[in-house]
This record gives C-alpha cells, sequence and structure tokens, in this order.
C-alpha cells in the first residue's frame, strides 16, 4: 500500500494515518512514507493475522542439545576405550563441569522461558534461544513488549548478586557485579554486545526510535526479600518474576508494531 519505503518511527506531533484516518498523537509510532510526506498506523501496514508465522523458539534448546553431544562423546570415548569396565566407569565417574555446565545453563534459560512465556499482557512476544549470524553464539531470550525491546541473558548461579563501586574522587569509578564471591562483569559486557547487536537490527529495519534495554536475569540466587535488583552499566540485574513486571510497564508500542518488530527479528536472529 506503500508509494514508497516506510520507516517507522515517533510521532514528534499528533497527525492521521492516511489509511483509516485514525488520530495517531505526538509520541506515538507510526509508519512514515517519504514518497507521499504521510503516515500510516501499525494496523494498516502490518500483515493479517494469517500471514504471520513467528518461530518462537525453545527455551535453552541448544544449550541441552550441546550436552547432550558432550555427554554423547564422553560415552562413546570411555567404551571405546576401556570396553570391559568402560559401563562401570560411567557410573562412578561423574561429567566434568565443562559439560554439567550446559546442563546447568539450558536449565536456567528454560526457567526464565517460562517466566516470560507466562505473560499474557497484549503486545508481549518472546523470542528464546536465537542465533547471532556468523558466529557460534547466541541471544538466550528475546522480548517484545510496549515498554520496548529487552535482550535477556539467563544465568542459573548461587550466591547474591550485588554491585561493588570503587574509586571516584580522584580515581576513575569502577563498577564490579558480585555474585556470591564470584565476579560476573564480563557477563555485563556479553549483555551490552547482544544490546548492540539488536539495536543495529532494529535501525536497519526501520526501529530506530524502538526503546532497547539489556538484563541479566539470574535464577536461583540468593535475592533478598526486598529490593535486591539494580543496573550495572545500563544492564539491569535481576530475577524472573522482576523481569516479568518491567516487561508489562505502561509504553508507547502498540500490538501491531510489536507483531512487527518479533517478526524483522525472528528473520534475523533464527532459532538456534
Amino acid at each position: 500500500m506503500a508509494d514508497g519505503e516506510l520507516r517507522a518511527m515517533r510521532l514528534r506531533y499528533s497527525d492521521k494515518c492516511r489509511v483509516c484516518s485514525v488520530k495517531l498523537p505526538a509520541g506515538s509510532f507510526a509508519h512514515y512514507d517519504a514518497a507521499t510526506r504521510s503516515v500510516s498506523c501499525s494496523s494498516c501496514v502490518s500483515p493479517t493475522a494469517a500471514d504471520i508465522h513467528i518461530a518462537p523458539g525453545v527455551a535453552g534448546g541448544s544449550a541441552q542439545r550441546e550436552f547432550d553431544r558432550r555427554r554423547a562423546k564422553r560415552v562413546r570415548e570411555t567404551r571405546e576405550k576401556h570396553p570391559k569396565i568402560g559401563k562401570f566407569l560411567l557410573a562412578i565417574r561423574d561429567d566434568p563441569q565443562s559439560t554439567k555446565a550446559w546442563a546447568t545453563g539450558a536449565r536456567g534459560e528454560e526457567q526464565v522461558g517460562r517466566a516470560l512465556d507466562a505473560i499474557s499482557e497484549p503486545g508481549v512476544h518472546v523470542l528464546h534461544d536465537r542465533r547471532i549470524p556468523r558466529s557460534r553464539a547466541n541471544i538466550d531470550h528475546i522480548a517484545i513488549a510496549p515498554s520496548g525491546v529487552h535482550v535477556i541473558d539467563a544465568k542459573k548461579y548461587r550466591g547474591r548478586p550485588r554491585l561493588e563501586s570503587t574509586g571516584g574522587l580522584f580515581s576513575p569509578r569502577v563498577h564490579t557485579l558480585f555474585v556470591g564471591s564470584r565476579n560476573c562483569t564480563s557477563l555485563v559486557d556479553g549483555v551490552l554486545k547482544q544490546v548492540s547487536l539488536v539495536r543495529a537490527v532494529l535501525e536497519r529495519g526501520g526501529y530506530a526510535d524502538i526503546p532497547t534495554a539489556g538484563h541479566l536475569c539470574f535464577v536461583d540466587a540468593d535475592w533478598p526479600m526486598f529490593g535486591g535488583a539494580f543496573s550495572i552499566s545500563d544492564v539491569s540485574v535481576t530475577w524472573p518474576q522482576k523481569l516479568s513486571a518491567t516487561l508489562v510497564a505502561d509504553g508507547v508500542i502498540d500490538e501491531p508494531t510489536s507483531m512487527a518488530i518479533s517478526r524483522h527479528l525472528a528473520a534475523t536472529f533464527p532459532s538456534a
């Protein structure tokens, strides 16, 4: 229906849809046609429900497959090397930590995935276990909600998450993320990289004005009864229930726009 390429944008001034004439208040998202210098609401440019097919992915799927692959390799090699006592050795020896970490990671992603999938509010769409193109890495979860696009890294760690700050006044302020005694600051850098990738894809799709946030979601951590969540380098450190509440906060992204963004991100970051 467009005369030219449409670009999603937040309106600085109120306008009306050139197709259905619905009023579009300032601050809402619409699609701008540079050729006609007009705007259209998301409902008039989005595909019909019958045209929409988004593969949400399986939370923790790739991590579980990697665990299964490593375990199967260990079983095969042990039986080949020790044909007579291989079965006995496998029974008394546990998987190495490097293998068990994949199963632990999968369970953490599954827990966060269940919490996200339980959100029933309209306009919330969740993509699980998304592959980053030209990389062996993946993004655990991408949630599209009225409040914006949320990039989520799930971790199943023990201990209390906390923020420690040093320096200041005469030296640079340094913020460090700990979970128990474990320095987890490197995880923040990983989330920031994922957010930058998602933001770049949104910009290419005409969604540069869509708010994009990063989250580290710890399951089974020692969270206090009150408070506990905090931010470090613009990445929120939180838990599943708190994250769900953040996603359903009021925002300006309507359901058609949320669906269109979901389709765009799902096409760029396929299911792993």
